[in-house]
């Protein structure tokens, strides 16, 4: 069942849904736009918020670009990650319904914005984007209550894997053991490790959810759960530095910096 993963992994995994120990601070940087998320690459971080990003430099803190959009063309942007060399996010007409996704594209040195992707009616909000196995991979919420549409709540949160030019290949829902440590709200954010696996955290726990996807679709297996010391929203792992994870405190405005415990590092 555990076959391929690396072996550290496998050994925390070997029980499912395990409570794994915390995450482990690193640093924290203040960023005024921290409300939504955080994307990362080797020199820098991109704080988050609905219609604003900034690029700041890691070592230094210092932040070098800002962007700021018009709040009714860019009305919620719920996450941002560096993919392919381009900062690609995840945006929503949150809280207005009926739910429309779409995915903007900027340059990760200027923050210039590139392009608009729609995706229009998903049957959820869309909430982060990545790139695996020549696809995207996409996480779209359900809500109980503000935001969500007659007929869904939070247990219609899904996660679709799209070809290369965004053609849905197959779903995925989530577990109830997930799902109930979400409720009322949703999966904010998440992302695959190099291991294969997904790294899931929702909109106002600190927690981290490790999750596999079977192949076909189906319903999400909950391998693992870690606490954080963040409280949920958009995450990145740092892809030159196997086990560090970044995250956002929304009260604070600040980004954060984990490493993740033995055992559940991923694999490079």
């Amino acid at each position: 069942m555990l076959r391929g993963l690396a072996l550290g992994v496998a050994a925390l995994l070997a029980a499912a849904a395990a409570e794994a120990p915390p995450a482990a601070v690193l640093r924290a940087w203040p960023a005024p736009e921290a409300s939504q998320g955080v994307a990362v690459d080797g020199a820098a971080f991109f704080a988050i918020g609905n219609s604003e990003i900034a690029r700041y430099e890691r070592a230094s803190g210092k932040r070098t670009v800002a962007w700021k959009g018009d709040a009714h063309e860019f009305p919620h942007l719920n996450s941002c990650a560096v993919i392919r060399g381009e900062l690609v996010c995840a945006g929503s007409n949150y809280p207005a319904t009926p739910m429309e996704s779409r995915v903007e594209m900027f340059d990760p040195a200027t923050l210039k914005h590139l392009r608009t992707i729609p995706l229009g009616r998903q049957g959820g909000s869309l909430t982060w984007v990545d790139w695996k196995d020549g696809g995207w991979w996409a996480g779209f919420a359900n809500y109980d209550g503000r935001g969500g549409e007659p007929g869904r709540d939070h247990t219609a949160t899904k996660l679709v894997r799209f070809d290369a030019d965004w053609k849905p290949l197959e779903t995925w829902t989530y577990p109830a053991s997930v799902l109930e440590r979400m409720a009322p709200r949703s999966a904010s954010g998440g992302t695959f490790g190099a291991d294969g696996l997904l790294y899931v955290t929702g909109h106002d726990r600190p927690e981290l959810y490790i999750l596999r996807a079977p192949r076909g679709g189906g319903v999400l297996e909950h391998l693992a759960t870690v606490p954080i010391a963040v409280e949920g929203q958009a995450i990145a792992l740092d892809r030159g530095a196997p086990g560090v994870l970044f995250g956002v405190r929304r009260a604070s405005r600040e980004v954060v910096a984990m490493r993740l415990p033995a055992g559940v590092t991923p694999a490079r």
